[in-house]
């Protein structure tokens, strides 16, 4: 087979020439296309259920709602394993797939299931999916720059301005946001007050809930004009919520200030904080990048996003980078790049002087750039990104094609060289 493989090719070279522009071609638009990363993402095909019912011990947590879904999760086909993590408040439940399994398939399959396990969990409580990203999708980092603001108007800005613009960005999964205080109205109760007045706990909270919405009337002309009557209801101030009505005392109302011991604006409850190099509390967040994008490209995209929102923000409040993989990316593609490319010249120099021919040395030197330009063809057939992994198995091959190439040559003078003695 492979005589006859030469001999066809030795008969038709402009044929295996025109394949070979070809394949350099396409291989050098497969090294544009190819998505650069500075690791390989060897995380598992995993779809990630959580599950928040606040207050409740991790006991609870199990029993109620993690059991009943890793028990649903498991008939979804192409599963590998369930696995369920409980801890206070929250439940996690990792559904891990079989690695040729697309991941937005698999996706819609768990969604599926978590329509049917709803009726199982207790009232109120409603499992959400994970960001479509990897275990190594958190690509970028930032922190607010800012001297004159405290934490809690930093993490509102963060949650309802910054966050929603970063979102927008193609290929971003989700932003996180991490450090300062979620801002929320806290009423103390004093349950003396409650025994005096003769009000139950569950009258307050389903005042709270009652007195803070808005609701549609319905719309009357007059004077050939229309109105729209609403009822404006949403809590602005705390003492709003102070004049809340919880009951009633013959013909004189119970208001909230009345029970309560004191109502503030306060933070959320915290399980840790985010320092920065020891110098105090910031807030920012963590951009996580969507499955099969390229990390390089959308930190660019990003980048650029954070300098549209950076001119709407309040005066003085900046963002600062504290984590940015492109910096990685660049070093360690370019670092690879830089050795593929001392091989190549290398190795062209030592076919020279060796073999002192110049056609021959042609013949083994033009195998490099057109067998590095088809494994990227490869690569993005399997869907591998450039990475110090895959970049560096390309440069260590390179020896490989190499003597492969002057092994066939030394074979041919060896052949012409036989021939030439037979006569």
């Amino acid at each position: 087979m492979v005589k006859y493989l030469i001999a066809f090719s030795f008969r038709n070279r402009w044929i295996v020439l025109l394949i070979s522009a070809a394949l350099f071609g396409w291989g050098a638009w497969s090294v544009k296309n190819n998505p650069i990363d500075a690791i390989p993402d060897v995380s598992e095909n995993q779809v990630i259920v959580f599950t928040e019912w606040m207050g409740r011990s991790p006991q609870v947590i199990e029993d109620q709602v993690t059991y009943p879904l890793v028990s649903n999760l498991q008939s979804i086909p192409k599963i590998k394993t369930v696995r369920g993590s409980s801890m206070f408040g929250m439940s996690f439940v990792y559904v891990i797939f079989e690695d040729n399994v697309d991941i937005y398939w698999a996706r819609t399959r768990v969604l599926e299931r978590l329509n049917y396990a709803q009726r199982l969990l207790p009232e109120g409580v409603s499992p959400t999916l994970g960001p479509d990203g990897t275990g190594v999708g958190h690509i970028f980092w930032y922190a607010l720059e800012a001297k004159g603001y405290d934490l809690g108007e930093l993490r509102a800005l963060q949650d309802w301005y910054i966050k929603y613009g970063l979102q927008t960005v193609k290929g971003v999964a989700e932003v996180a946001s991490f450090g300062g205080f979620q801002k929320q109205y806290q009423i103390n109760i004093d349950p003396h007050k409650l025994n005096y007045y003769n009000v139950s706990l569950m009258d307050v909270l389903k005042a709270v809930k009652s007195n803070n919405n808005d609701v549609g009337g319905r719309k009357f002309e007059m004077s050939d004009m229309a109105y729209i009557v609403r009822g404006l209801g949403y809590i602005k101030s705390k003492e709003e919520i102070e004049n809340i009505a919880v009951g009633k005392d013959g013909t004189t109302p119970i208001t909230l200030g009345m029970v309560s011991s004191s109502i503030q604006m306060g933070g959320d409850l915290r399980l840790g904080i985010f320092d920065e190099n020891g110098e105090g509390e910031v807030v920012g967040g963590i951009v996580v990048m969507r499955y099969g994008e390229n990390a390089d490209e959308v930190i660019k995209r990003v980048k650029i996003k954070l300098t549209d929102i950076e001119k709407g923000l309040p005066d003085g409040i900046k963002f600062k980078t504290a984590y940015d993989r492109s910096e990685l990316i660049e070093a360690s593609i370019s670092s690879v790049k830089k050795t593929i490319i001392e091989e190549m010249i290398v190795v062209s120099l030592i076919v020279l002087i060796f073999l002192f021919h110049f056609r021959s040395a042609f013949v083994i030197i033009i195998q490099i750039p057109v067998s590095i330009a088809a494994s990227f063809i490869l690569l993005n057939a399997f869907g591998i990104s450039s990475n110090i992994m895959s970049i560096t198995g390309i440069a260590l091959a390179i020896g490989v094609v190499v003597d492969d190439g002057i092994m066939m040559v030394e074979n041919a003078y060896r052949h012409l060289a036989e021939e030439q003695n037979k006569k």
